[in-house]
């Protein structure tokens, strides 16, 4: 089984003095997470979208989908965990307790606030966690990266044909996610940024999926205007 699995439980600190969480501000007519909810929708590959959500905010977003997917039931609102890889792992709990985690299951695990995923990405995701048992989405670096170990002075520039900016989605067999991570010790643990270092820790292959520039990540006042501008350049498209 396949699952759309869409982190959410973040509370958007760096976009200032808001009054919700950045998932839940509005672009258009509706929230960012209905956006990026509305991808996940239309790949018929998910047998179901796990929704990991603040616990002060489940029920807010149960109705956000009730309210605006045609099929609500094919949304499961769960609540998130203290860290990214914690929520990741209360989704794959909830499969557990399903039922429906084998050796086969796949997890396509995306931020709530990249609402411009395509179908492509979404497919290619699929596609490579099959082949490998996990994929991760970036783009190439088009600026230089300069390292600074103290924040002050460069300590290197590494090759920029090496360098690619992360995004998600990121993509994994979820009962060999399951085990790798409970391998890891706990400073190993300190040490993640993301579910897909897991693999790279434990020696595993990890490819790459060609994501898109505008696959934007809604992080700052600045990336809420591009997202709206975006939006507006799509329904007029429609």
């Amino acid at each position: 089984m396949i699952y759309g699995v869409v982190l959410a439980g973040g509370v958007g600190s760096r976009m200032g003095n808001m009054d919700k969480p950045k998932q839940y501000l509005l672009i258009g007519n509706k929230p960012v997470i209905i956006h990026t909810l509305e991808k996940f929708y239309m790949q018929k590959e998910f047998e179901k979208i796990l929704v990991l959500a603040p616990a002060a905010w489940v029920s807010h977003t149960e109705d956000l989908v009730k309210k605006y997917l045609p099929e609500p039931a094919r949304v499961v609102v769960l609540e998130g965990g203290d860290t990214r890889n914690e929520t990741i792992m209360n989704a794959i709990r909830y499969i557990e307790e399903q039922g429906n985690l084998d050796e086969e299951t796949i997890i396509v695990t995306h931020d709530s606030v990249r609402p411009f995923v395509t179908q492509r990405i979404l497919e290619d995701n699929i596609r490579l966690a099959k082949e490998y048992g996990a994929c991760d989405t970036a783009v190439a670096a088009t600026d230089t990266i300069v390292c600074s170990d103290d924040q002050t002075l460069i300590s290197e520039i590494p090759e920029r044909k090496r360098m690619y900016q992360g995004q998600t989605p990121q993509s994994f067999l979820a009962l060999k996610l399951k085990n790798l991570y409970e391998s890891l010790t706990e400073e190993e643990k300190e040490r993640l940024t993301d579910a897909a270092k897991i693999f790279v820790l434990k020696g595993e292959k990890v490819p790459l999926v060609e994501g898109e520039v505008f696959n934007i990540k809604i992080t700052y006042p600045y990336d809420l205007r591009v997202a709206k501008a975006l939006i507006h350049e799509e329904d007029r498209l429609c």
